[in-house]
């Protein structure tokens, strides 16, 4: 714990490190921070719109709270297996997906996945940008403005200030949901909403679709906020960390939308900030409220860019080789990602909740199998044996385009629009099953059953053990480090 302590004393407040492997001597951190910083992150405005949508759309109290908390811990699961990954590999998540995809190959999940930030971190600008509206007195636009600027100052920091945003955020939530649930159950008779039971498989499943989409939404960004754990951190702890934070504040955050929608006698939809904070009161604890919301939706906006970042980089640096990203080229890396959620954000405030269901059931269709291919071969086919110096080589191990990867990933996406059910695209099977849409059920298993079966046969050389870079620079360092202090204590 000592060493852990020097560690995080001696690293810098702006981070130098983007895509590169985190070596040893650098690692620092503990696990506890892994459940404040995803606990912060899920609690917040857009997990309790979520939430709501499970009552909204026309579910019930009692069987939508069931259906989300299963969605939560089926997504929770696939979210904080990918969290278990940073420690062992020190590096962000999506690069690792060169083992499956090739290192050219793997541009192609990475860049729906930067669609995957843009849209998240647009949608979160739209709440955010009502709450400091409100606060301020200014207009939304002016508001969502205000907030951008905040999101560019964290993420160009990085790392080790994103973690304490999380620690923060996590104090301001609990506070703030405990009042809210106290003045809720306060003006609502919760024992007769709960009463109402109607059951309906559309419904039931759409709320599950709806938790589990939120967690798994998490996965290709999970492992960049774990990686600079020490690397003999236990996987099984990293797991839980992670994933109890994430699922028990999401879960917080739902309960609250649906007891608040179902409350609501249809004024929810379209003014979930000015509601949500209509229950807390007026005047000073209306202003607190609104402070509340806007800051945490600070962390889980800036995950969403530092992951954009990240994502850009990564498909650069398979393309160019190598890549060292300069302070004043993170910089216009994130001026261009916010810059654009920016403007989808003000183009599309006026539309927000329907476009936002519609959007986050949408994405399941492209990171299901891509988290179903990564989790397979990580955990059953290499068995966490990388050789983590090739995923830089478009000429080694794992070579330009993995055409095994690539083909179950266009088969896993390809399987699923039969049973997808969204304002973009609704498949044929959709009907037939009642309006119920499983399709994240098919982009889990399907493609999972497939690459297994297939990289059992076909898989490339998996190397004996994990190969990790040559650390000498930094073991170096690290020796002079401890000689010093050595020294000093004699």
């Amino acid at each position: 714990m000592a060493v852990n302590n020097e560690r995080a004393g001696s690293t810098p407040l702006i981070e130098r490190r983007s895509i590169d492997y985190i070596p040893e001597a650098e690692r620092h951190g503990r696990l506890f921070s892994q459940f404040t910083l995803w606990m912060g992150a899920n609690l917040q405005i857009t997990a309790i719109v979520t939430g709501a949508l499970a009552v909204v759309l026309g579910g019930d109290v009692f069987w939508s709270l069931i259906g989300l908390l299963i969605g939560q811990l089926l997504g929770g699961g696939v979210m904080a297996l990918h969290a278990a990954q940073g420690p062992k590999l020190g590096l962000p998540q999506m690069i690792s997906s060169r083992v499956q995809f090739g290192v050219y190959g793997a541009a192609i999940p990475i860049v729906l996945v930067c669609l995957m930030y843009l849209g998240f971190t647009a949608t979160g600008t739209v709440l955010s940008g009502q709450a400091l509206g409100q606060l301020f007195g200014v207009s939304d636009s002016v508001g969502i403005l205000i907030f951008a600027s905040v999101i560019v100052l964290v993420t160009v920091l990085g790392y080790r200030v994103i973690h304490w945003i999380g620690r923060v955020a996590s104090v301001i939530g609990v506070i703030a949901f405990v009042f809210l649930f106290w003045r809720l159950m306060s003006q609502t008779d919760v024992g007769a909403l709960l009463q109402i039971r109607h059951f309906s498989w559309s419904s039931f499943l759409l709320a599950v679709s709806l938790a589990a989409s939120w967690q798994i939404a998490f996965g290709p960004y999970v492992a960049d906020y774990s990686r600079y754990l020490p690397s003999a951190t236990s996987s099984v702890k990293t797991f839980f960390a992670a994933g109890a934070g994430s699922v028990i504040g999401a879960q917080v955050a739902m309960i609250l939308g649906v007891f608040a929608a179902a409350s609501a006698n249809g004024q929810f939809a379209g003014h979930e900030v000015a509601y949500i904070v209509g229950l807390g009161g007026t005047g000073a604890t209306a202003a607190l409220l609104y402070f509340s919301i806007a800051f945490g939706k600070v962390t889980i906006s800036t995950l969403n860019s530092y992951g954009s970042f990240m994502c850009i980089a990564t498909i650069i640096s398979g393309f160019k080789g190598h890549l060292t990203v300069t302070r004043m080229q993170r910089l216009i890396f994130v001026l261009f990602i916010v810059g654009a959620a920016t403007l989808i954000a003000l183009l599309g405030q006026h539309s927000f909740l329907g476009a936002f269901k519609s959007f986050i059931l949408f994405l399941l269709a492209f990171f299901t199998p891509w988290s179903a291919i990564n989790l397979v071969d990580y955990y059953c086919i290499t068995r966490e044996r990388y050789d983590v110096p090739a995923l830089a080589d478009p000429n080694g191990r794992y070579g330009r385009w993995n055409l095994l990867g690539i083909s179950v990933y266009v088969f896993g996406v390809l399987v699923q629009l039969p049973f997808i059910s969204t304002k973009f695209y609704t498949g044929p099977l959709v009907a037939a099953l009642g309006d119920v849409d499983i399709s994240w059920i098919i982009g889990l298993v399907l493609p999972a059953a497939v690459y297994y079966l297939c990289a059992k046969k076909w898989h490339s050389t998996v190397p004996d053990r994990l190969i990790l870079p040559v650390e000498q620079n930094s073991t170096q360092q690290a020796k002079t480090s401890g000689a010093g202090r050595a020294a000093a204590q004699a």
